[in-house]
């Protein structure tokens, strides 16, 4: 049995935008909802910047990208204390807190703008305190082969610089992770992760 002050389990999902993460999130979600798993699912956090004005895409600063990191931390947390306590609790994070650092060292590079270290160093030891809270992070891996909807209107430079910068992140710091494609049997290996994980460790 799950104490109230157990820590939830954490499924955070970060990537480039049109891969597939809230969709991979949606079907955890539906899968631990029907074996009877309490489970909550944060997300829209890149249109709450936009709605306050923040900049975004391309145009990411700092500023914007502190906002996305703290409110990420935020809603997690919020999510987990509207848990009951029970035999499951789950929280599902759409755009793990590191996302936001792959958007912004990938809006710089668009920008072709020299990075401010300290700056630079202060966002990532802020967004890497979540780092080890996630039982598991799923990357999803940009496939260029797959048609956006043209009402997204997305610069396609900037898109793939994302997918790289998420992944190189994931590297250097040797996360452990797992890669999610856009090939139907890497997704549900995913799902199947991650009801593993939940499952597992939410056992009465």
């Amino acid at each position: 049995m799950v104490t109230p002050n157990q820590q939830p389990i954490r499924v955070g999902v970060m990537g480039t935008h049109s891969t597939g993460k809230t969709m991979l999130l949606k079907r955890i979600e539906m899968e631990l909802r029907a074996h009877g798993v309490p489970v909550t699912r944060t997300g829209r956090i890149g249109r709450r910047a936009a709605h306050i004005g923040l900049p975004k895409m391309q145009k990411h600063t700092e500023a914007s990208t502190e906002w996305v990191i703290a409110q990420g931390i935020a809603d997690e947390l919020a999510a987990a204390a509207q848990l009951d306590p029970g035999p499951a609790q789950v929280v599902l994070a759409d755009r793990a807190a590191l996302d936001a650092l792959s958007y912004f060292h990938a809006a710089q590079e668009w920008r072709t703008e020299h990075p401010n270290r300290l700056e630079r160093e202060r966002l990532r030891l802020l967004a890497f305190t979540q780092a080890p809270k996630y039982d598991l992070l799923l990357a999803t891996v940009l496939d260029t082969a797959v048609q956006v909807e043209p009402k997204h209107d997305y610069d396609a430079r900037y898109r793939i610089l994302v997918d790289q910068h998420t992944h190189r992140i994931l590297a250097e710091d040797a996360l452990s992770h797992q890669r999610v494609t856009s090939d139907p049997d890497s997704q549900a290996r995913a799902v199947e992760r991650a009801l593993e994980i939940c499952l597992k460790e939410n056992e009465v």
